[in-house]
């Protein structure tokens, strides 16, 4: 009975609240742990890593004071050399909450060498682009690094939102998934 209560809630709290990490994962395939400023280097020899932003890439935001964790998002479009779309969450708070999910988030390189490595974003409380340049460590592709022991996984949904999936349906599998 806990457990079935548990399943429940985590659901509808997942959804009230979420964190940049598992929004990329999920988004990217990009099978990465921890929080998001250690993603760059914890991409390197599994995953290829560059400055050129592409379309499924998740952009590396480097660990700052005001953003101590980092933040990762997940480039969907590329509009010009010096500008992009992404998705990715928790960084507007929309109607006063943080941890919501934006998508098509415009993102302007604003380095002074066009190499990526200090962005605008879009920040929906003053609807333009944010008042703070956010340093970007880099680009980590989907597609794994040539030869590397984990190429990415193609991202599989959670058990419960398979199609096949009936409550009491493999009610342990859930339950263990819910701690990943």
């Amino acid at each position: 009975m806990t457990i079935t209560g548990l399943i429940a809630s985590v659901p509808a709290a997942a959804r009230d609240y979420l964190q940049c990490v598992p929004f990329a994962r999920a988004e990217s395939g990009v099978e990465i742990r921890g929080n998001a400023k250690t993603w760059w280097s914890q991409a390197a020899g599994t995953y290829q890593r560059g400055e050129e932003p592409r379309k499924g890439a998740v952009m590396a935001f480097a660990g700052t004071r005001g953003m101590p964790l980092g933040h990762v998002a997940v480039v969907k479009k590329v509009v010009s050399d010096r500008e992009i779309l992404i998705d990715h969450a928790n960084w507007s708070p929309i109607n006063g909450r943080r941890g919501q999910i934006e998508r098509n988030v415009r993102v302007v390189d604003v380095s002074d060498a066009g190499d990526w490595s200090m962005v605008r974003v879009w920040y929906a409380p003053i609807g333009d682009l944010g008042l703070r340049a956010n340093p970007v460590q880099g680009f980590i592709y989907s597609d794994g690094a040539p030869g590397a022991p984990n190429q990415a996984p193609s991202f599989k949904a959670p058990v419960w939102a398979q199609n096949d999936w009936k409550p009491g349906n493999g009610l342990e599998v859930v339950a263990a998934s819910l701690g990943q």
